[in-house]
């Protein structure tokens, strides 16, 4: 561009609207309204059990950290490195700490814009262009329905997509690429999909990193807290779904929600799933790995994010955030190339930010009871409320299990996106294999300088 600052300026000035749209809103409105930090409280408990604050800690020799009742009946779900890692949650007063999540988060937005732009090959010298292009995606993105529930919720689903970002995204030849894998995953289980994503790519050295990085907080949980490490590693907590909720609920927007809401129950959708999740599972990080290995390795890590997601039996809405980077990626492609692919690149990007946006509950007559800008398209059925699950446990009259026609496509919206989205990854993964360069383009490509994040980018004519 040959006056970035005029983007930079326009990305500055969008993105201040952004901010004092929601911050108008938080200043007008009562908390519940903007912010209800469940899951940040209950990260909070459990920084306080792993910092051994409780007096009656000290007094049980059981370990209680996945004992503790929870907060509004949401249990401690994590490994127990992650409660060590959330006593930063506990340096502060509650209030503190919310604003400063929101401000966390929202940087962990940025930051992963920015690292996709630069993966994408966004011009080195024109770093405005890049600020500017990433604050006016921003501007946007902030409004989608994933983005808005971790703010609400505390959540730190962008922190870890922001790192996984920064950390696939470094140059080859950084001898630690995989550690910010290894951490992710040390807190939330979900990211191992990517350790066999670099070994099938045949990047070892980095999948090595990721598993001993991972290695590495399983270890340190052991030291700090072996008794809940042990109930947790070896007692089967980490495989037990059910502990954060209700598998059916219509927030669960993974495959397993999908095939639970269809099957009636959560018993009859469990070996559905488990044969679906393997197949899908394959099949996305085979077509990560063609992508890979066409130079496109950008979107081989969002299809293996992607992959991840719907395999995860649990993916809530605010797991989702990986729509970030996607329509940011959607965007750099649209920019870079020419024709056909300009226009299919725009499109996609729209799409998804149409479909993963948090419009807002009145439009369509809901309450608004999730949030001022957390409402969006999966809330339009009737759900089950997770409160009653944590009661009764699963019952064949539950909402979901009766939901018939539109409700079908609203109250799975998320997960069908999903799908259509990694067929068509792996279409382009199956002609990009079959399409590759002659070994004098190949060569020709591999003399060419990488860009700052090491990314190898080919452009798509």
């Amino acid at each position: 561009m040959r006056k970035p600052w005029v983007l930079a300026l326009a990305g500055v000035i969008a993105f201040g609207v952004t901010a004092g749209i929601y911050i108008g809103y938080v200043l007008t409105h009562q908390t519940p309204d903007w912010m209800d930090p469940v899951d940040l409280r209950v990260y909070r408990f459990g920084g306080f059990i792993a910092a051994h604050v409780w007096p009656w800690y000290q007094q049980r020799r059981a370990a209680p950290l996945y004992d503790w009742p929870g907060y509004e009946s949401l249990k401690f779900t994590y490994t127990p490195f992650a409660a060590i890692a959330f006593i930063v949650a506990t340096l502060l007063p509650l209030a503190d700490v919310e604003h400063v999540s929101l401000a966390v988060n929202t940087v962990a937005m940025l930051t992963g814009i920015w690292v996709t732009f630069a993966a994408a090959g966004w011009p080195v010298k024109a770093r405005w262009a890049q600020a500017g292009a990433t604050l006016l995606t921003g501007a946007l993105l902030f409004w989608t329905e994933p983005v808005q529930r971790v703010l609400y919720l505390g959540q730190i689903e962008l922190i870890l997509m922001a790192l996984i970002m920064w950390d696939l995204c470094q140059p080859d030849r950084r001898w630690w690429k995989g550690a910010g894998v290894g951490i992710a995953a040390g807190i939330k289980l979900v990211p191992l999909i990517f350790i066999p994503y670099l070994l099938l790519a045949r990047r070892f050295r980095q999948a090595a990193v990721a598993s001993g990085t991972f290695a590495l907080t399983i270890a340190i949980g052991f030291a700090a807290d072996p008794g809940d490490s042990v109930r947790w590693w070896f007692g089967g907590l980490f495989f037990r779904g059910s502990r954060t909720g209700f598998i059916g609920w219509e927030g669960n927007q993974s495959l397993f929600g999908l095939i639970t809401r269809f099957a009636g129950s959560v018993a009859a959708g469990q070996y559905p799933w488990l044969a679906t999740a393997f197949c899908t599972g394959l099949v996305g990080l085979v077509s990560a790995v063609l992508l890979d290995r066409a130079g496109h390795r950008l979107i081989a890590v969002l299809t293996c994010a992607l992959t991840g997601v719907l395999v995860s039996p649990i993916s809530w809405d605010h797991h989702w955030v990986w729509v970030v980077p996607g329509v940011a990626a959607a965007i750099a492609y649209a920019a870079k190339n020419r024709a056909a692919v300009r226009w299919a690149s725009a499109g996609l990007a729209a799409a998804i930010t149409l479909v993963f946006f948090g419009w807002p509950g009145s439009l369509w007559g809901q309450a608004n009871d999730l949030g001022g800008f957390s409402l969006g398209l999966i809330w339009m059925p009737p759900n089950t409320n997770p409160g009653t699950y944590y009661r009764l446990g699963d019952r064949p009259w539950f909402a979901e299990y009766h939901w018939h026609g539109l409700q079908l496509l609203t109250g799975n919206l998320y997960v069908l996106a999903g799908i259509g989205l990694l067929i068509t990854l792996v279409a382009i993964s199956v002609w990009l294999s079959r399409h590759r360069p002659d070994k004098h383009n190949q060569e020709s490509q591999a003399t060419q300088p990488s860009s700052s994040t090491g990314v190898q980018t080919v452009s798509i004519s």
